[in-house]
């Protein structure tokens, strides 16, 4: 008896930025799914996986659930939180690239830079933090449970924590020292 093996390829690539941005319009313009995947020459899961991911159900005052597209959301906090502290205190933002983030080459006032996909020491900052976060709250632990007064103590100890970005300093001196 002769063993065979077929070996097949399929290589994922990636949406990118711009994919993104096209995905967000076509669908502010009513596109389906089918329609847009057609377009892009792309998978109609993967454009309905995107679309799904990159949105939420939010409900209005009058209690009428209707879907937002996250890149909205974060634009606007970001671009609020940039004008009440000042473009200075951001240099330079770097985001992964993911659907949630699309919008933000809008933002007025800072460089914003896309970390390449699978290249977390792009945003090494964000990585650390990440890490000294999860000595608080362990991956997989849900948060649900996790009360405002927790997440305080948590947002306290690592302001008074030294940074080596920093020279050293905790995040709290440093920020009163430029005030």
């Amino acid at each position: 008896m002769t063993h065979s093996q077929i070996n097949t390829h399929k290589h994922y690539q990636q949406l990118s930025l711009s994919d993104r941005a096209t995905i967000q319009a076509l669908r502010a313009t009513g596109d389906t799914a089918t329609v847009i995947a057609q377009k892009l020459h792309r998978s109609k899961a993967t454009i309905s996986r995107e679309i799904t991911r990159g949105s939420v159900t939010q409900l209005d005052s009058k209690r009428h659930s209707h879907q937002v597209y996250l890149a909205d959301t974060c634009l606007k906090a970001l671009q609020d939180t940039i004008n009440d502290y000042g473009a200075k205190e951001f240099e330079s933002i770097t985001f992964d690239n993911g659907s949630e983030f699309a919008k933000l080459s809008e933002i007025v006032g800072t460089q914003i830079y896309f970390a390449h996909p699978y290249s977390p020491w792009e945003r090494g900052t964000n990585e650390n933090t990440n890490g000294l976060l999860r000595e608080y709250f362990p991956k997989g632990k849900s948060l649900r449970d996790v009360t405002l007064v927790e997440i305080q103590a948590v947002q306290s100890a690592l302001n008074h924590r030294p940074r080596r970005i920093l020279n050293y300093l905790r995040p709290c001196d440093y920020y009163r020292r430029m005030a």
